[in-house]
């Protein structure tokens, strides 16, 4: 009985950890791995098993650095069930498609290069087909329902904060030696959200863990103090103000799910207070837009001022005020880069590593009146953290070289990960009535890492280690 990792170990991207037990291989979410071009295109392709040998997927949530490379391992093999929340399984349904999209169009648009200069041309790494393949594989359970995935594997989802749909697992597993033994639990926090964040409920803590497997994005520092919703929907307010006084354009880089949502909310809520500009906002990403309507389809997933939104407003819906517009057509994306007015992009992929928002970057980074906002996690090496780091001038982008005149700013209180002092009270509370053997930090970069094994040892709250890739925790 052991957990190998192989994503998402001492990174942040490509979540992938393998349960071995009784002679079945339980694979905990199967995530693209994010960073350097050619090393993500490498390892997003090699997978380090064949996907028949795996005998189901547990999903944690459907964040493309958790489901993104599944249509990866159907293509290697795997035939088995992939269990989610409904809410998880609906989100999957577009996102899975519009990565298979964006991988077929990106290499397209490198191959013309690639071809003017007779080099031979990369293949995507899934198509449409595969994706949709994949979406036949699963199956759904609601929270707080035990399910069975094998004689002796039983399993749970528990609201995990973070995202719509999004789940720490429960997994108990019966003795491979000891029949009548007390199960095994393994707890895998998924990603942990934050308390009191908009739209969804806060995250649950699952009690009696004999292991963990815990996320630390943020385990070597808190969110700033103040960076509530309010100081969210301040910082907003203000640099929207400053968008349309300077006549530019104000462009946000934020995952098409739960961020661009979040954005929305935090926007309907200064909208409804006569708080903004005459300023048009647009969300442009076909994802985004099917994804608002699968928020709209779960709210059992709200906290209670979402319900409340949803009940007294006069339009019923938290998601859309006067002046929003949601953008499907790529015509209509293109004509943003041409219009002359002020105005709010808010658009994919929240990295700045495909998408139609490299498009508006492309267009407009070089002009002093345009403004970059970054409103959530950007990892290594991606564009959205030379961006945000100020590391260079000049930027590539699609290949040619662009001079960074914009401004650059951090939307502080927008993170959908809890911070140093929110992970820690989830490690205090999961570990309180059980008997904790060890707890494996996961989704964290090394110096993150390294700060809140340290923390946990200092509370005695077990011993905790910082898996590398490949490495192993056995579980008895």
């Amino acid at each position: 009985m052991k957990v190998q990792f192989w994503g998402a170990a001492q990174t942040v991207t490509g979540s992938m950890h393998l349960i071995h037990h009784n002679g079945k291989r339980i694979l905990l979410d199967c995530g693209l791995y994010q960073g350097r071009r050619k090393e993500a295109f490498k390892r997003n392709r090699e997978l380090p098993f064949d996907g028949s040998s795996i005998d189901a997927v547990v999903l944690s949530h459907a964040h493309i650095d958790h489901s993104g490379n599944l249509p990866s391992l159907y293509r290697s093999g795997f035939r088995g069930p992939i269990y989610a929340t409904s809410a998880s399984r609906d989100l999957a349904a577009f996102m899975l498609m519009d990565s298979a999209k964006i991988q077929v169009n990106d290499i397209k648009y490198v191959n013309k290069k690639r071809k003017r200069k007779k080099q031979k041309p990369f293949e995507p790494l899934y198509g449409s087909e595969e994706a949709a393949a994949t979406l036949r594989e699963f199956r759904t359970i609601e929270y707080g329902h035990p399910f069975t995935i094998f004689e002796g594997v039983s399993c749970q989802f528990h609201f995990a904060g973070h995202m719509l749909g999004a789940s720490t697992v429960e997994i108990n597993l019966d003795s491979e030696t000891e029949p009548n033994a007390k199960p095994t639990r393994l707890v895998f926090s998924g990603d942990i959200g934050r308390s009191e964040m908009p739209i969804l409920r806060d995250p649950q803590i699952v009690e009696g863990a004999d292991y963990i497997i815990m996320e630390a994005t943020y385990g070597n520092r808190e969110h700033a103090k103040n960076s509530k919703d309010g100081d969210a929907r301040a910082m907003l307010k203000k640099i929207i103000q400053e968008t349309w006084d300077d006549r530019g354009k104000l462009i946000i880089p934020a995952f098409s799910v739960g961020r661009t949502q979040e954005i929305v909310y935090r926007l309907n809520q200064l909208a409804e207070g006569n708080q903004l500009p005459p300023i048009k906002v647009f969300v442009d990403s076909p994802l985004a837009v099917n994804a608002t309507d699968v928020f709209r389809g779960h709210p059992e997933c709200y906290d209670d001022a979402m319900v409340n939104a949803v009940l007294y407003e006069d339009d019923g819906d938290p998601l859309h005020f006067e002046g929003l517009r949601y953008i499907r057509k790529v015509e209509e994306s293109k004509a943003l880069n041409t219009s002359k007015e002020p105005c709010v992009i808010i658009s994919a992929s929240g990295m700045c590593e495909g998408g139609r928002v490299l498009h508006h970057l492309k267009n407009n980074i070089e002009k002093p009146t345009t403004r970059i906002l970054f409103a959530g996690y950007q990892a290594p090496h991606t564009l959205g953290r030379i961006l945000m780091d100020g590391s260079l001038d000049r930027v590539k982008i699609y290949g040619e070289e662009y001079q960074v005149n914009a401004q650059v700013s951090h939307l502080q209180g927008s993170s959908g990960h809890a911070d140093q002092k929110n992970l820690l009270e989830w490690a205090r509370e999961t570990t309180e009535k059980g008997d904790v053997k060890k707890i494996a930090l996961v989704h964290c970069e090394l110096d993150s890492a390294t700060v809140f094994q340290d923390l946990l040892h200092k509370n005695k709250l077990g011993p905790a280690i910082i898996p590398a890739k490949g490495d192993e925790m056995v579980m008895s």
